[in-house]
């Protein structure tokens, strides 16, 4: 204990706190709580995720019928405000024993409604208004958080009356019981083999900060603990010593991370990136993570101190090391390189698209492998190079001569960048295959003409077009049918419309009642002929219709025009129909008017609220703002990324100027020796900026091959082309050059003290 103690005193400078004693105590302190706080986000984010999954198992409803239990009538429809979009459910009680759906305390009566709280965030927001037309009823109160899944949910419960849900004839509006068993969370293999390499490239330069602050002042520690033998302490007690004064700075950075994270907490659920929202409740990491993360921070940065010290003699009148240091083994480091690309090359022989769960466990398993593979492989490569190397001017021999001699310090503070880089590459390659593999889209010219349009059926076409067409500011209702035409084997789509509605679809030029347009989904795509048949699309209804001949000539729009379509889709005017009877199917008013086209889809909501479910309004280029927001999440989404790549790059910096501080400190009399040879100062700056160059340039190499290893399986897996974001390639590289760069100028003050001529001075 008391061995412990001394060490404890000597951390904190032995009751006077020096400058040197000051900064390790502060930069060990810092990189625990960095990798504490990340560690414990870590924990919590799976248990956010558990809580989610649980509460939207609790929400299934059961429509096996119970003996006993009044069924509830349910019925639900979704409504799109901008990018928005809100879950309706209708509900009515059948009797006293129907079930009440998680959330509520009761059910709301004919014309109430109960919302989630993000929803009634929304409502009171500038625009609320436009949500508030498309709403049916008066919000008379607000779910608790057992009634949505998410904090960001944006769902509503609406009273209606028992006979209109009923009317619907749907077979499963009849709930018996609400909730399924929770079965785990269980990730697609794609996501699974995407979010195990990103959580890794987070934690393995953080916790390679952590060992290198954690063996900083590596010399004057030494000497202390020699001067200590000199006091008659054993060798054994010596280690204990060294292992106490590890230990403060890390309880110190442990204690700082648990109450930076405790700070953090309430406030993350308003504040995540993309757009994301959780409850502070949920952001809760499980005892069993929290034990592991505080047994095994502080228990990284003892054993590296003590690691630190395994060719270091420590006798009474001095410090002894073992003068040549030890070939590295490579026989572990390629096993681990070659096990994490067999796993990903195991997955090869596997069905482009597959997403069975045991080839993404193979990819996560096999990434986490080939990241944690090229981290070992960089020490050993570098050692190799540079044994190798020998001409140059004298700031290149000083580097690799020191480099010759002690290699693997600085690859291990390098392979930090390492995992970044090749991470980052793994994650823009998915981005950018993900948001440049589809066919962008703009909207058709004939939007303009008809921004507005109500989703409604066939039975309610002609109320849901008069309703329509009493709102303020309307000129004109475009009804717009949608069928199924099956042609042999084939089926497309088709809608039937007036050249008003069809031009909201794609752009059609010269356009009359009699024309058939054929929208082909690629250039190889080619227009059914001759008779076919018509039928309803409804997934509860495929009556056939009739046998229709497709009047020629049919006109080709281009598939790289601007469409709301991105299927095959003849698009018929009523004309060339000849007054065919069409069966049942869905319909789409659309409605021309003047004035803001917002005001305008508010005006239309108000004007057929009366419909609830049988006419939902929305803008017609409602899917440019979800196309919008994909393309803004995404951008977020990559701006997140480059931050926490930079932010670690910063880590790995701190990392590199702590490693060069320790080393000129540590070779100081050296370094003065050389100065007072003749040596210039710019020599041995230039000396240190070789020293870490090295090792940068060999592991940008390493991580560009391991980054483009990983992409290319994961990315086959998803089905997705192979795309690179090479700006984003090049900043990173600029950024790896910069810290080279500024590590080096950071350390030049130091160096020009390390070389006055009064440090050669002994006593």
């Amino acid at each position: 204990m008391r061995d412990l103690t001394l060490g404890l005193r000597l951390a904190v400078g032995g009751g006077r706190m020096s400058g040197a004693a000051l900064l390790r105590l502060v930069m060990t302190a810092f990189g625990i709580a960095l990798a504490v706080t990340v560690l414990l986000s870590a924990a919590a984010a799976r248990h956010v995720a558990d809580a989610q999954a649980e509460r939207a198992a609790a929400l299934h409803p059961v429509t096996e019928p119970r003996a006993g239990t009044d069924p509830l009538l349910t019925h639900d429809w979704y409504l799109a405000v901008d990018d928005d979009f809100v879950t309706v459910t209708a509900v009515a009680a059948t009797g006293p024993g129907s079930p009440l759906p998680p959330g509520l305390d009761r059910l709301p009566a004919p014309g109430e409604l109960v919302v989630s709280p993000e929803l009634a965030a929304k409502l009171t927001e500038a625009g609320g208004a436009s949500m508030q037309a498309q709403l049916p009823g008066h919000v008379v109160g607000r779910l608790s958080q057992d009634g949505v899944a998410s904090a960001g949910d944006l769902r509503a419960y609406y009273g209606a009356p028992a006979v209109q849900i009923q009317a619907e004839g749907d077979a499963n509006s009849a709930v018996y019981a609400f909730g399924r068993p929770y079965t785990g969370l269980g990730l697609p293999a794609a996501t699974l083999a995407l979010i195990v390499p990103i959580v890794a490239v987070l934690l393995l330069p953080l916790l390679i900060f952590v060992t290198t602050a954690s063996r900083m002042g590596a010399a004057q520690r030494e000497r202390r603990l020699a001067a200590l033998r000199l006091l008659g302490l054993g060798s054994r007690q010596v280690k204990r010593v060294a292992a106490a004064e590890s230990l403060a700075g890390a309880v110190i950075g442990l204690a700082a991370g648990i109450a930076f994270f405790a700070v953090l907490r309430p406030i993350i659920g308003d504040h995540l990136p993309l757009g994301l929202r959780v409850f502070p409740a949920d952001f809760v990491p499980s005892w069993p993570p929290v034990a592991v993360i505080v047994l095994l921070v502080p228990g990284l940065a003892v054993g590296s101190a003590l690691f630190g010290l395994r060719r270091t003699i420590v006798e009474p009148l001095g410090v002894v090391r073992r003068g040549k240091p030890v070939r590295r083994r490579m026989g572990w480091r390629w096993t681990l390189t070659a096990i994490g690309a067999l796993l990903l090359a195991a997955t090869l022989p596997l069905d482009r698209g597959a997403g069975e769960i045991v080839s993404g466990t193979a990819l996560a398993t096999g990434s986490v492998l080939l990241l944690v593979g090229v981290t070992a492989l960089l020490p050993w490569l570098v050692e190799r190079l540079v044994q190798r190397l020998h001409s140059g001017p004298p700031s290149w021999q000083l580097a690799i001569r020191r480099l010759q001699l002690d290699s693997g310090t600085a690859s291990r503070v390098v392979s930090g960048l390492v995992v970044v880089l090749a991470g980052t590459i793994l994650v823009q390659g998915v981005l950018t295959s993900l948001g440049g593999a589809d066919r962008p889209q703009g909207s058709p010219r004939g939007v303009a003409g008809a921004p507005v349009r109500v989703a409604t059926n066939t039975a309610h076409e002609a109320e849901a077009a008069e309703l329509a067409g009493s709102a303020p500011g309307v000129t004109g209702t475009h009804p717009a049918r949608f069928l199924s035409i099956r042609s042999g084997t084939e089926t497309s789509s088709g809608t039937v419309g007036d050249c008003v509605a069809l031009e909201t679809v794609a752009d059609l030029g010269d356009c009359a009642d009699g024309d058939v347009f054929y929208l082909a989904s690629s250039p190889s795509a080619s227009a059914p002929t001759g008779p076919v048949q018509l039928q309803s699309p409804l997934y509860y209804d495929h009556a056939q219709g009739p046998q229709w001949t497709i009047p020629g000539p049919v006109k080709s729009v281009r598939s790289d025009d601007p469409a709301r379509s991105t299927d095959s889709t003849l698009l018929i005017t009523p004309g060339a129909l000849g007054g065919l009877a069409l069966p049942e199917s869905s319909v789409e008013v659309y409605v021309s008017g003047t004035g803001d086209p917002q005001a305008l889809a508010d005006n239309v909501a108000r004007a057929v609220k009366p419909l609830t479910w049988n006419a939902t309004t929305a803008r017609t280029d409602y899917l440019d703002g979800f196309r919008l927001r994909d393309r803004q999440m995404m951008d977020r989404f990559r701006a997140v990324l480059i931050t926490a790549s930079l932010f670690v790059f910063a880590v790995a910096a701190m990392s590199l100027l702590m490693l060069s501080i320790e080393q000129i400190s540590e070779r100081r009399r050296p370094l003065a020796a050389l100065s007072a040879a003749g040596v210039p100062i710019g020599v041995l700056a230039r000396g240190s900026l070789w020293q870490t160059a090295i090792p940068v340039v060999v592991g940008v190499g390493l991580a560009v091959a391991a980054g483009l290893g990983l992409t290319a399986p994961i990315l086959r897996l998803a089905d997705r082309p192979v795309l690179i974001d090479v700006p984003v390639l090049l900043v990173l590289a600029g950024a790896t050059v910069a810290t080279v760069l500024l590590v080096t100028g950071l350390s030049v003050p130091l160096l020009r003290q390390a070389t006055r001529l009064d440090a050669l001075r002994t006593e």
